[in-house]
């Protein structure tokens, strides 16, 4: 396993700032452990939790930019719907909700995700938003909850830091 550093300044300072600082510093720092690339051998050198996070950041990010239609297109289907990751969010961090949300967005991947996943011009990819709307509750749903969702995150991982990074 590779091992993740952080400092206990920058946790202190983090944690002052609030949980999306929080849980920023986490992320950085796998980010940084990984050599900014996840890849197959680089995820072989992660445990589960540090994985379930990167895959938390790329769910949120292109959920809060452009939603499941811009998450599937840019090629991030597989990582989250073909991985446990709506698993672990249940399972071991307790977040029924957004394990829910997924996995009712894994349906509509299953259903299109093949179709939106191929090349198109921007035109096209804007409109792909108009040919699958049945995301657009979901991706609603996850804006509307998203300040509860990181702070269900930013909890987890202060419950279990152990298993996140070692700080010094």
């Amino acid at each position: 396993m590779r091992e993740v550093i952080v400092s206990d300044a920058a946790l202190r300072a983090a944690a002052t700032e609030g949980m999306d600082a929080f849980v920023g510093l986490f992320v950085k720092a796998l980010h940084e452990a990984v050599g900014g690339e996840l890849t197959a051998e680089t995820m072989a050198q992660l445990n589960s939790d540090q994985i379930t996070l990167l895959a938390w950041e790329r769910l949120h990010e292109e959920l809060m930019d452009g939603g499941f239609v811009q998450l599937i297109h840019n090629g991030y289907g597989p990582f989250i719907f073909k991985n446990p990751f709506a698993k672990a969010l249940n399972k071991m961090w307790k977040m029924r909700d957004l394990s829910k949300l997924v996995y009712e967005a894994h349906s509509l991947y299953v259903k299109y995700g093949a179709a939106i996943e191929k090349d198109c011009t921007d035109d096209e990819f804007m409109a792909l938003f108009e040919q699958y709307p049945e995301f657009d509750d979901l991706d609603d749903r996850f804006v509307e909850n998203e300040e509860l969702y990181t702070e269900q995150v930013a909890r987890y991982i202060d419950e279990n830091i152990e298993k996140f990074a070692t700080i010094k």
